[in-house]
This record gives C-alpha cells, sequence and structure tokens, in this order.
C-alpha cells in the first residue's frame, strides 16, 4: 500500500474570496495580491499553459481525475492540502477565519468523491490562535479532516512558540491529529513582490520556514508543555535531519535562553520526516539519520518538483522498511 502526504490541491472554488487577496486565476498562472506564481514580469507562463479556470476543473481540478493519476502511478491513498501559496497568515484575522472555513468545506467537499481514498489537512487562520483551534475542531469533527496543514514558523506577527499559539497546540493535542508544516513564500505578503525576482523566499524561504519551526517548537518549550504532538516536516524536513546533530549542540552552547526541558534528542520521536527531496543520496542519509520509524511517505505529486518513481527504491530497504515507510507508519499515526 501507499499513503501520499504531500499533495497539493486547487479548485475553481477556492478563487476571488478577497478584492485585494484573492486569490485570482489570470493569463494561466496563480496571483495573490501582487504576487504572481512563477513569472513576475511577463505573462509567459500565461502563453505556455493558458488554461481556463473551467479547463481545469475538467482536469487537474477534478477528483475524478486525480484519482485515476493516483491509480496509475498506483496510490492507495493521499491527504491533500492547499497550496501554501495562498495561507493569509497575513491578512485580517476576521477574514481569515472565515476564509480556512471556506477552504475547509471545500477540501471536504471534494474529497467526498472518495472517502476512503482522498483525505485533506486542514486549513486555519494562525494568527488568530483560538478561532485556529476552533476551526480545526470543526474540521476534523465535522468533516472528517486528518490534521492541519501549516505554513512555516511565523504566522501574523507569532512565532511557533509564542504563548498566544497554546491553545492552539491544546487542541491539536487533545484531537490527537498530525501537523503537516510546510513552508510558505512570504514575498507574497511585500508591497512589491517583483522584488524577490526568483522566487527564493518558496524555493529557499521554505526550507528555511520549515528549519525555523523545528527550532522554534523545540526551544521554545512547546513540548514540554505537549510532549505527545506529532509533527511532519516536509522537503526533507528543509534541513533539518542534515543539520539535527548540529542544532542539539548549539541548543546547549548558544542558545542560552532557550526554554526546553529536555535535550533536543529527547523530542525527536515527535518529529517525522518526508522524502521529498531530489537526490536519493540525500533521502537514504534521511533515513539513516533518523531511522525509518520517522518517515513517511509525501513527494509533492504533481507539483512543479514532482518525482517519478517510488521514492524508497534503491534506499537499501528491506521490503518490511519500505512499507513502513510507504504506508505503515502513515496508518499507525493517522486515523484513517
Amino acid at each position: 500500500m501507499l499513503i501520499d502526504l504531500h499533495i497539493h490541491q486547487l479548485t475553481a472554488d477556492m478563487y476571488n474570496q478577497h478584492p485585494k487577496w484573492g486569490p485570482f486565476w489570470e493569463n494561466g498562472s496563480l496571483r495573490v495580491g501582487d504576487w504572481v506564481l512563477g513569472a513576475k514580469r511577463s505573462s509567459a507562463i500565461g502563453k505556455a499553459y493558458n488554461k481556463t479556470l473551467e479547463e481545469l476543473s475538467e482536469t487537474v481540478y477534478s477528483p475524478h481525475y486525480r484519482l485515476r493519476e493516483m491509480e496509475a502511478c498506483g496510490i492507495d491513498k493521499f491527504i491533500v492540502s492547499m497550496p501554501s501559496h495562498l495561507v493569509m497568515y497575513h491578512t485580517d484575522p476576521k477574514w481569515a477565519a472565515q476564509y480556512a472555513r471556506h477552504i475547509n468545506d471545500t477540501l471536504a467537499k471534494w474529497c467526498s468523491t472518495d472517502y476512503e481514498r482522498l483525505h485533506f489537512w486542514a486549513h486555519v487562520p494562525m494568527q488568530d490562535p483560538v478561532a485556529a483551534a476552533a476551526e480545526l475542531d470543526r474540521a476534523v469533527n465535522q468533516l472528517g479532516a486528518k490534521g492541519v496543514a501549516i505554513g512555516g514558523a511565523n504566522f501574523g506577527g507569532l512565532e511557533a512558540y509564542s504563548p498566544e499559539l497554546f491553545p492552539f497546540w491544546e487542541k491539536v493535542a487533545e484531537l490527537d491529529v498530525m501537523v503537516f508544516v510546510h513552508g510558505y513564500n512570504q514575498s507574497v505578503t511585500w508591497e512589491r513582490p517583483m522584488e524577490d525576482p526568483f522566487d527564493t523566499t518558496s524555493i529557499v524561504g521554505m526550507l528555511s520556514d520549515e528549519a525555523l519551526f523545528y527550532w522554534y517548537i523545540t526551544n521554545g518549550g512547546v513540548l514540554d508543555t505537549f510532549p505527545d504532538l506529532k509533527i511532519l516536516i516536509t522537503h526533507g524536513g528543509g534541513i533539518v535531519p542534515f543539520q539535527m546533530r548540529r542544532f542539539k549542540a548549539t541548543n546547549k552552547t548558544m542558545a542560552p535562553d532557550s526554554k526546553n526541558k529536555k535535550g533536543l534528542e529527547e523530542y525527536d520521536r515527535n518529529f517525522f520526516f518526508d522524502l521529498d527531496i531530489h537526490s536519493p543520496h540525500m533521502r537514504k542519509a534521511i533515513i539513516a539519520e533518523v531511522g525509518v520509524d520517522q518517515v513517511l511517505y509525501g513527494d509533492n505529486f504533481g507539483g512543479s518538483d514532482s518525482h517519478g518513481g517510488d521514492l524508497t527504491e534503491g534506499m537499501g530497504l528491506t521490503p518490511e522498511e519500505q512499507e513502513k515507510i510507504r504506508s505503515g507508519n502513515a496508518l499507525r499515526l493517522i486515523k484513517f
């Protein structure tokens, strides 16, 4: 069995929710405020892609189309999330809560095509932790969300360790659901997003966000208060598995204001990593560093940097170890 936990999904219903921030589909590309996906100074993507919302709704936005793709690739179940460009943590909290509710209703409707195979990560307004907790409760208990997707480590002025966020972490712990951490390109929020011409805040910034989340949630003492949080950091953990031993050493020597009550190694069991890394050597290194029990399958299926083939192949794994990563760990950690 193969369960893919890292798949982004848009639908036509997600567009035109805010007069400034949209999101909008224009000239064959996604626009959020003044930020445009993939092309800041020309409509090159629009000319190359040139799909209307109606055409997209019949193809990549359709659950039936996605199910056919799943079957062709041997995926048995997947959990979709809204693309992280659209998290809207910088917007008015009241509107952000309405927007999150709409996104979750939309994803739940999309997944209702096949409850056995299609699932979703909830979106919540992290800049309002109380509202985020309430929406997560609704999404999980009423709509069937399998956990929550959050973008990066800072949320409208709050950091992952901010005391204001503790009501949200308390709700996550109460519901016993996984947190799917995926950085986001913060140039979306800039007054002049064209000042990020190479999409650096997305391509490099997402990995930085993911590493910051690990550093903040451990150093900030969140895991001492909520010791059973289950956190999946995508893109192979950003840089976390590759620098984890340095983080553990410097927490004791260079971060004297850290609030963690235990050494960072004591929190290893809280963190899980996918294999969305393009180098097979680096995928193998992640598995060797953290162990097969802390690795889940996720590959940004169908995204701009998605992979071909099985990410567990060529890793020197036994069939039992492969099955753990492909599905066994997910079935142990997530309530399907």
